[in-house]
């Protein structure tokens, strides 16, 4: 819940002013249209989506004519801070002598998690691959029971094991807590950026999401992770800074805003990381000692890697790119010279390389089948197995 001093009321003119109409209209299920009325449904679809549209392409114009000269005059603007163009003749460059040959590698992770009543599994799995074949993969598998030790006294191990399954609640819930997050995405965080700061050889390294995310800087509530990864990232990102990162999705949606104005093979070099950085830093419960080191790296790090979006191809939406502030324009290259190869998507081709590699060596019904094997070999075939895990699928 949030804290007591947060407002929770929604005003019913931002209701209104967000979707179109008032709350007691939404309310009024005579309104509301039948479920089989498809036509009406399309009719619908097609008239919001296109006045959307429209409104989005008239933003164009005045962004490139208003924004675009002044992201290099704003005052903090980074060094090289603008808008920039592509060639062909560089994409064939990026293609040639650094995607094709093997010069650049990229990192992307995957994670299951299966919950039963005895056990929770959680399986995470990084491959790291170039366009020259997979270079390597690793997992880890974490075991969870709520208790792994006895007292010898059989009523108070019970008591105990009731409460801690009492704390636990229900899936939704478990999913929301600190132990959960620093298993899932903490630990899978660092091990995707562990590996390209370690296990990577290419001269350039292509990850997936912020370079510095917000689970890794607050240590996701495990003081010895933020120490862990603060020490990692300053490697990769400061020492071998040969470094380039593409967001999937962002909730800086001014930028998404600024990028829907670029043209194919156009990028703009935007800003430093460091005032977000010091966000999370001053905003994050530390101990003490360990909020100075957020705070340091903040400035240290952060002034020096530079976030950006580019756009690929005209089918595409733009997309948020970082990299260490010397070796910008190339990082930018490299990005739109692997995008441009998934004119659809525009998202970097080798990212999705990694992914679905993930995707084969550590599928879900891989991991799901073996669970499933084990129960059986244990006796148990269906007891702990959920309903909606048991639920026909065709």
């Amino acid at each position: 819940m949030p804290p007591q001093d947060e407002p929770l009321l929604v005003d019913a003119r931002t209701y209104e002013e967000a979707y179109g109409e008032s709350l007691e209209e939404t309310l009024d299920i005579e309104r509301w249209q039948g479920g089989s009325d498809l036509e009406a449904l399309y009719r619908k679809l097609e008239a919001e989506i296109a006045e959307a549209v429209v409104f989005e392409q008239a933003q164009r114009e005045p962004i490139r004519r208003e924004v675009f000269p002044r992201i290099a005059r704003r005052p903090g603007a980074p060094r090289g801070a603008g808008c920039y163009r592509v060639s062909f003749d560089d994409l064939r460059y990026a293609h040639r002598a650094l995607l094709f040959n093997g010069a650049v590698e990229a990192c992307d992770g995957t994670s299951q998690r299966y919950d039963s009543l005895p056990i929770t599994i959680t399986q995470l799995g990084v491959c790291l691959v170039s366009y020259q074949g997979d270079q390597g993969s690793w997992s880890q598998r974490l075991f969870r029971r709520d208790l792994r030790a006895t007292t010898g006294r059989p009523l108070e191990d019970l008591l105990a094991l009731l409460e801690r399954r009492s704390q636990r609640g229900s899936i939704e819930v478990e999913e929301q807590s600190r132990l959960s997050e620093l298993a899932r995405r903490g630990i899978m965080s660092y091990a995707e950026r562990a590996v390209l700061t370690w296990k990577a050889q290419a001269p350039w390294r292509l990850g997936h999401g912020p370079p510095v995310p917000y689970e890794l800087l607050t240590g996701s509530g495990s003081m010895e992770l933020f120490t862990r990864s603060l020490a990692m990232l300053e490697e990769l990102l400061l020492g071998h800074r040969k470094v380039v990162f593409v967001q999937s999705d962002t909730q800086r949606r001014h930028w998404l805003t600024i990028g829907q104005a670029l043209e194919p093979l156009e990028f703009l070099v935007l800003e430093t990381i460091e005032e977000q950085l010091l966000e999370i830093a001053t905003r994050g419960h530390y101990p003490a000692q360990f909020k100075q080191q957020a705070e340091r790296f903040s400035h240290e790090v952060g002034s020096q890697v530079v976030m950006g979006v580019y756009r690929a191809s005209a089918y595409a939406p733009p997309y948020i790119f970082y990299s260490h502030i010397d070796h910008v324009f190339e990082a930018a290259l490299i990005a739109l010279a692997d995008s441009v190869l998934h004119k659809h998507r525009g998202f970097p081709l080798l990212i999705d390389l990694a992914d679905a590699i993930c995707r084969v060596v550590f599928g879900n019904d891989i991991f799901e089948d073996a669970i499933h094997t084990a129960y059986v070999h244990a006796g148990e075939p269906f007891r702990f197995v959920s309903e909606r895990r048991t639920r026909s699928r065709k």
